[in-house]
């Protein structure tokens, strides 16, 4: 132990930095979403349940299944423009305007079959199968004028028959452009055909043509009066002689010319199922309508280049935009309606009063008389949901109910409709907020000072709650290197008291947890207790004790050194401050005041040079000081005076 005479931070950092590795199991690889990104036809095979989509950006065509999820590829088909399928579904045709071709490709393995090449300007185009040949548009090498040709895949070279056949349209103007095609499955042999442009006369727009002879003849031939200078779509229309043009206007060729018929709500381009359905791309939707009916069955939102309807009409089949390109979706319950469902509750309420809940139900598509929903109530009590009793819907569509919550928090109120033959179940929610009860919670020996090493016992007292009645009582000693601690945990007694001790070694926050229950708040409450430091000082090198009036001395010989060792709780870089005084004219004088670093064993030896002279009375104390001392983790401790006496 060192001896000090009276005579008269280190702050380490360490930053830590780590590194995260993510490691991924292997595991077997998922089919990839078909996704492309320039669309050049889209056709369905009913019967493998493939959709196959063609991709101009790269000059592929993707087979995918009913789920959009790609299954194989074939490459190499320069300018890809649009998809057919053969009546048996074993051949699927692909025009290639870049290499003049079309492209013949087993449906099974997408091999290639054949190649046709054709003699065409632009082109081939648009492409359809009818009559047992695949039909195809394009546009002459000299005039620009739109035509008609066809691949009959039956015809033998080596015979001398071409399977190529080009000009097929009956009448000598032909159509402006590149024309639309389409086909019905229950109208075999003819094809409908939709001017891209026109060229001299507004009388060359759209024709319903028989491909089912040798020679293609006019079934119904437009004969003037149309509103556009184009179309861009047209489509037969199944069960009737019609077409439907932009996915928007029917017209009727049953006499041999296009008469109007009837309209649907104003769209860009449509796909007409077997059983008559129409899939309508409008801006960023595809709605769904029965034939002739004005408002839709299903409203799909999602920006649509291209769609085709699965043959058995269970879905249908979008090229919808997203980045990088355009995703193949499948859309589902296209017949179903999906009705729109609201809920609406108080935003806040009271615990245990009733609230009133409404909302409406309603449809594009009629709903059942008497429509019920189911409706639930979520909260602290009941996570998975509590049902309440059914709700049923008025005629006007609105319903309501009322409820008294119970447990505090966020309570949610959600109804549901299971769904009919005509409409898609719907739920919606509404959340209320509902304030806990704010319990007691109070805790004792607030701002009590405690000698060292003391045993406080600290108690809790919980006032009424719903369930919960355990307390935590934790103590934090002051100063970063002694952690929180938990003394006790534990329900209260019937008094609502829990009791725990802290042994006073240092300043504590004693701090009482309630942590509240489904209709009680959380609660804490807390109390600082403070603690004195352990001092004591000893002297020595005196030669005998003896008492001056009542007080009792050390005394020294006047040049005696008096050595005074301090013995103090012990915290690292604790300093003591030791206090002296001389006694002069019947007073205590100060004689100076200077700190001393503790050793790790609590000791502070200090020398005290001696007066030389007799007669001298002094005294001196240890102290400790928060904040001064070097800490400030106990309080402020006056350790008792030593009395000293000079002699000869």
């Amino acid at each position: 132990m060192r001896t000090h005479s009276i005579s008269t931070a280190t702050a380490l950092a360490v930053l830590f930095s780590s590194t995260v590795l993510s490691v991924v199991a292997a595991g077997p690889a998922s089919a990839a979403t078909a996704t492309v990104g320039s669309p050049a036809g889209i056709v369905v095979d009913g019967v493998g349940q493939r959709v196959f989509v063609g991709d101009d950006a790269k000059d592929r065509i993707i087979a995918a299944d009913y789920n959009g999820k790609v299954l194989d590829s074939v490459s190499g088909i320069e300018g890809i423009f649009d998809l057919a399928l053969s009546d048996d579904r074993t051949t699927l045709y692909a025009t290639a305007r870049r290499s003049h071709e079309i492209v013949a490709i087993d449906t099974a393995t997408l091999d290639i079959k054949a190649r046709y090449p054709v003699a065409t300007g632009i082109g081939p185009l648009y492409v359809e199968f009818a009559g047992g040949k695949a039909w195809f548009t394009y546009e002459g090498p000299a005039d620009g004028h739109g035509d008609l040709g066809s691949i009959d895949p039956a015809a033998d070279p080596a015979g001398g028959t071409a399977p190529t056949t080009l000009g097929q349209l009956p009448r000598d103007s032909g159509v402006g452009g590149g024309a639309f095609l389409d086909t019905d499955p229950s109208a075999p042999g003819l094809l409908a055909i939709g001017a891209t442009d026109f060229h001299d006369t507004a009388k060359n727009l759209m024709a319903v043509l028989d491909v089912s002879r040798a020679t293609p003849r006019v079934a119904a031939w437009h004969d003037g009066g149309y509103p556009l200078r184009y179309v861009s779509d047209i489509d037969l229309v199944p069960g009737t002689p019609q077409v439907l043009v932009d996915g928007t206007d029917r017209h009727g060729y049953a006499d041999g010319t296009f008469t109007a018929a009837g309209a649907y709500p104003a769209g860009e381009r449509a796909d007409i199922a077997p059983n008559g359905l129409i899939a309508q791309i409008s801006g960023a939707n595809v709605a769904v309508f029965r034939p002739g009916q004005s408002r839709p069955i299903r409203t799909y939102a999602g920006s649509t280049s291209a769609l085709a309807w699965a043959p058995d009409a269970s879905r249908i089949f979008a090229l919808v935009s997203s980045p990088g390109g355009y995703v193949l979706k499948a859309l589902t319950d296209p017949t179903l309606n999906v009705p729109s469902l609201t809920v609406n509750a108080p935003s806040t309420a009271t615990r245990g009063k009733p609230i009133t809940v409404t909302g409406r139900l309603s449809a594009t598509v009629p709903l059942p008389s008497g429509a019920r929903l189911q409706v639930t109530r979520t909260d602290l009590e009941s996570p998975q949901g509590k049902a309440l009793p059914a709700v049923t819907v008025r005629a006007d569509g609105s319903y309501t109910f009322t409820d008294t919550p119970q447990a505090g928090g966020t309570v949610t109120y959600k109804a549901a409709y299971a769904g009919d033959a005509a409409h898609m179940p719907v739920s919606a929610s509404d959340r209320v907020t509902v304030p806990h009860a704010t319990p007691t919670l109070t805790l004792n020996k607030n701002g009590g000072v405690h000698d060292y090493g003391t045993d406080v016992s600290f108690t809790a007292h919980l006032g009424p709650t719903y369930k919960n009645r355990t307390v935590e009582i934790w103590a934090n000693p002051f100063g970063g290197d002694k952690p929180n601690r938990l003394l006790k945990t534990g329900k209260v007694n019937s008094s609502g008291n829990i009791s725990a001790t802290v042994d006073m070694t240092r300043d504590t926050d004693v701090t009482a947890v309630f942590k509240g229950d489904t209709r009680t708040a959380p609660r804490t409450a807390k109390s600082t207790a403070y603690a004195r430091v352990k001092v004591s000082t000893a002297v020595s090198k005196h030669y005998k004790k003896a008492k001056l009036g009542s007080t009792s001395y050390h005394w020294f010989h006047r040049n005696t050194d008096p050595l005074l060792t301090t013995t103090m709780s012990y915290v690292k870089g604790r300093k003591q401050r030791l206090d002296l005084q001389v006694h002069a004219g019947g007073k205590w004088h100060s004689a100076g005041s200077e700190y001393f670093p503790l050793g790790t064993n609590g000791k502070s030896a200090v020398r005290l040079e001696a007066p030389g002279t007799s007669g001298i009375k002094a005294r001196m104390r240890s102290v400790y000081v928060n904040g001064s001392s070097g800490d400030s983790v106990n309080s402020t401790t006056y350790g008792p005076w030593k009395y000293l006496y000079f002699t000869r």
